[in-house]
């Protein structure tokens, strides 16, 4: 496994290594990885014949009071793990080499990055959207690889990936949870005890929301209602949202007629932690 900082270096590198860059896939994480980002990296060890993981945790995406700066940064445990699933080439640049001085281009998908977590989080989708188009250009991969946990991210990659004809596939791959439910996330380490005992309310909402939509309910506003009851019920959890969308244009739907999202955003103390379930319609 090799460690590269510089992005023309990487690129060269790739060039010679793939030849027409067929068969690179690649893992975008702002490090701190969790088993969450090991499936991904796996999935892209079955599928590539070369698999690059970038570690960047990127300002663009912070807005003023989030957590950049206590961002859990296990450098020398995400090698480890990196290297032990079979990574080739793990992409480690600075803030500097991303975003140089007089640097002032950006990529935004608009409509969708305003909403759910971007009203809450106005510019993050704008530093997501910019982060991985660079990685895209500067890695070239066939197959990105993305987690369904982050979902309305994932629906933004895929819009600008078709938006602007990159030539790569994105594969969206499950949540992965711990035992009892809890989605798994690097801002997990946050919680306390208590805290963490009661996120497990997230899952158990969204599984209700399952359970009432294969009773028959169809009313949105009856499952929004029933999970916000039992969010609720911890004093601690403060929500910020809980929708029901589409799965393309993340808008609200009044009655569940298609395929649809269900996604939540709840925070517990400082720590503001998201979820969310696909219920399939047919």
């Amino acid at each position: 496994m090799r460690v590269i900082r510089n992005p023309r270096k990487l690129n060269r590198i790739l060039e010679r290594t793939s030849g027409n860059r067929k068969n690179i896939g690649l893992v975008p994480t702002m490090g701190a990885l969790h088993l969450g980002h090991l499936s991904l990296i796996k999935q892209a060890r079955r599928e590539n014949n070369t698999v690059v993981v970038s570690i960047f945790v990127n300002p663009a995406q912070f807005g003023a009071g989030e957590d950049l700066k206590k961002y859990p940064r296990p450098l020398n445990r995400d090698l480890a793990l990196c290297r032990a699933a079979g990574v080739d080439f793990v992409f480690l640049p600075n803030a500097k080499i991303i975003y140089p001085r007089g640097y002032s281009t950006f990529v935004n998908v608009e409509g969708l990055s305003n909403l759910l977590c971007g009203a809450a989080r106005p510019g993050h989708f704008r530093g997501v959207a910019t982060i991985v188009a660079k990685l895209l250009n500067i890695i070239g991969p066939s197959v990105l690889y993305l987690g369904q946990k982050d979902a309305q991210q994932a629906i933004i990659i895929k819009r600008m990936v078709e938006d602007l004809n990159f030539p790569v596939k994105v594969k969206i791959m499950p949540i992965v949870r711990q035992k009892d439910g809890l989605a798994l996330s690097s801002r997990n380490v946050y919680l306390n005890k208590k805290q963490r005992f009661d996120a497990l309310v997230l899952s158990k909402a969204l599984s209700l929301a399952k359970s009432l939509f294969k009773a028959g309910v169809r009313d949105s506003s009856r499952i929004i209602n029933r999970m916000r009851q039992l969010i609720n019920r911890k004093k601690q959890a403060k929500i910020d949202y809980l929708a029901i969308v589409d799965l393309e244009k993340l808008e609200k739907i009044k009655k569940i007629d298609r395929n649809c999202l269900v996604a939540l955003a709840v925070k517990f103390g400082n720590t503001r932690l998201i979820d969310n379930t696909v219920i399939n319609y047919a």
